[in-house]
């Protein structure tokens, strides 16, 4: 049985194992990760998926600006296991986090990936047109999708990253540090 939940942050070594796989080469060199870099996941929206123990997949959304002023989220990434992919997990987990994200009251998502498998949840390119993202990205895998109606209608611009700042691991280790130097 496969459940779907908040990720933790013990999910991280094994998520990146599991981006690695998905993703081979230099993933970490796409402009998306631009807009994550240094960032957190928006709260309640960073998902893992695991089985007996283990993770199998993930998706997690980010606060962006789309454009100017306009609030928004950015997919990704969304990953499988290779061993269980196409069995529609991916599909659960995008149904999933979407609907979490319009119950948070979000109004718009955007990402790039594989226009054929995103239409199905409803993204589109004419809803990402009039926006940029800073660095080179195919624009017919640059979508966009409205989960309230118009939340992106006349957007246009550059997608700029919104999101909480990731603490930094050097002050989380001092942190722990300096409390065991008290204790």
């Amino acid at each position: 049985m496969i459940e779907i939940r908040a990720e933790h942050c013990h999910d991280i070594p094994a998520r990146e194992r599991l981006l690695d796989a998905c993703f081979p080469g230099n993933r970490r060199a796409k402009t998306s990760e631009r807009l994550r870099e240094g960032r957190l996941p928006a709260r309640g929206l960073a998902f893992a998926a695991t089985r007996a123990g283990r993770l199998v997949g993930t998706l997690r959304l980010w606060h962006v600006e789309a454009g100017a002023a306009r609030p928004a989220l950015l997919l990704g990434p969304l990953a499988v296991d290779p061993a269980i992919q196409g069995h529609g997990l991916g599909s659960v987990m995008m149904q999933a986090a979407l609907g979490r994200a319009e119950s948070l009251g979000h109004g718009a998502v955007l990402l790039v990936g594989d226009a054929p498998y995103y239409a199905r949840f409803g993204f589109d390119r004419a809803l990402a047109a009039g926006l940029t993202l800073p660095g080179p990205f195919e624009r017919a895998r640059f979508l966009g999708l409205e989960l309230r109606a118009g939340a992106l209608a006349g957007a246009e611009g550059m997608v700029r990253p919104t999101g909480l700042p990731a603490p930094d691991e050097r002050v989380a280790d001092a942190a722990v540090a300096a409390r065991r130097r008290a204790a």
